[in-house]
């Protein structure tokens, strides 16, 4: 009988793409508005940027693609408009001053206040090209 060896499981998510109409806003917005750090900026050439940001201490990174850019016309990136990607949770310990200190910056959220829910208190926006987030504080577990 031969023994099969296991396959390589995979690790964890590096990477998540988020489709923005500008690059140069969309950095600001995530750097400036919600205090991201840039983790990756270069151009391999021609019209073609790579940008990621993340939460400082955060593995996973987001690449703010610019619609339209992929220097391949075929490009299944080039195929997806701006703000038309999953909604995000960006988990939060203090919600409610998250959520003041973003409105008071301009980001324009779906509710007046955050809705305390059974999963945590959760508050909703957008970013500049309407990419959808939420923004929550989970509950407490009960010990």
């Amino acid at each position: 009988m031969q023994r099969c060896e296991q396959p390589k499981m995979i690790q964890k998510l590096a990477n998540v793409v988020i489709v923005v109409k500008d690059q140069a806003k969309a950095l600001d917005f995530y750097t400036q508005v919600l205090g991201f750090e840039k983790r990756t900026d270069f151009s391999p050439g021609g019209n073609y940027r790579w940008v990621t940001v993340a939460p400082k201490g955060q593995d996973i990174e987001i690449s703010l693609f610019q619609a339209g850019s992929d220097p391949d016309p075929k490009s299944s990136q080039n195929q997806v408009k701006a703000g038309s990607n999953p909604q995000w949770t960006l988990q939060t310990d203090d919600c409610r001053g998250d959520f003041k200190r973003l409105k008071a910056l301009g980001v324009k959220f779906n509710q007046e206040e955050p809705a305390d829910n059974p999963w945590g208190l959760l508050a909703t926006f957008s970013d500049p090209d309407g990419n959808p987030f939420s923004l929550l504080q989970p509950a407490k577990r009960p010990s």
